[in-house]
């Protein structure tokens, strides 16, 4: 296509041929101006629909640009194989160049790729409290690229979608209720049913314990220095960590005012003096 540019403004009658060709590149100007024209109309469609959908407003911004740019693409070759120009070699080249950038972005393609099935498929959504790629936070964003997190400490973490995606996601907040599990040891000299009393007690007074289902306290196991009881209750996913806190400050007073102990490791050294 290059050499048919250069014969053609090295020639003696290009004044000529201009006048011959004057037809066709009217027409490739209208075509090309008709077919951006369709093109605009066509991707204003793609974006109304994908809004429709409640699709991710960056998701649908790069679906629009990407989409209006290989549309344009082919509307300029069709333009240009109007006025006569070999359009095989320019697709080659721009082929050969599409798959070396490809290669040399393929990291960033696979966090879009990922991006695209974590906006659509929907695993988790902003204000959610998630773990995934070794670390946890509130989501509070989701990028085409990347997963923006923001830690209880209020850092803010900067995932990519690849791994966050290729990885097992825990979601915190994906349910409406969250079961709290307990472990409270007592000593082998105490009573385990005033412990299991004094605990019953500490879960009636809780009013943001949920009553559905009904909490157990139980014997989980017989362990070197302590009687370990089991406690489960359900709460609402948001009580979570305000529940489980403040049972095990409660628990822990009761049992100091009502003489049930609970036990630490200890060490006896005996010294045997001959």
């Amino acid at each position: 296509m290059l050499e048919k540019i250069k014969e053609f403004m090295a020639s003696d009658n290009m004044a000529e041929q201009l006048v011959s060709h004057s037809s066709n590149i009217v027409l490739a100007l209208l075509i090309f101006i008709a077919g951006s024209w369709i093109v605009g109309r066509i991707v204003n469609m793609i974006e109304k629909l994908l809004q429709a959908r409640g699709i991710d407003q960056a998701l649908g911004g790069f679906v629009r640009g990407v989409l209006s740019s290989v549309l344009k693409f082919v509307v300029l070759i069709i333009a240009l194989e109007q006025v006569g120009m070999d359009t095989t070699s320019l697709l080659a080249l721009l082929g050969a160049a599409g798959l070396a950038v490809g290669l040399a972005m393929k990291d960033s393609l696979s966090n879009f790729a990922s991006g695209v099935m974590l906006i659509l498929l929907k695993p988790f959504k902003a204000g959610d409290y998630i773990e995934a790629a070794g670390v946890d936070g509130i989501v509070e964003r989701i990028t085409v690229f990347n997963t923006i997190l923001a830690t209880v400490d209020n850092k803010e973490i900067i995932v990519p979608n690849a791994q966050v995606y290729g990885g097992t996601i825990t979601n915190y907040s994906a349910r409406a209720t969250r079961r709290v599990d307990l472990t409270i040891g007592i000593s082998y000299g105490d009573n385990i049913k005033k412990a299991r009393d004094l605990i019953a007690a500490v879960i009636a007074d809780e009013s943001r314990i949920l009553t559905d289902n009904e909490p157990v306290i139980a014997v989980a196991d017989l362990a070197d220095s302590s009687v370990n009881l089991t406690v489960r209750v359900w709460v609402k996913s948001a009580d979570y960590f305000p529940v489980k806190w403040q049972m095990l400050e409660t628990i822990k007073t009761t049992f100091d005012e009502n003489g049930v102990t609970i036990p630490f490791p200890q060490t006896e050294l005996h010294i045997n003096q001959s």
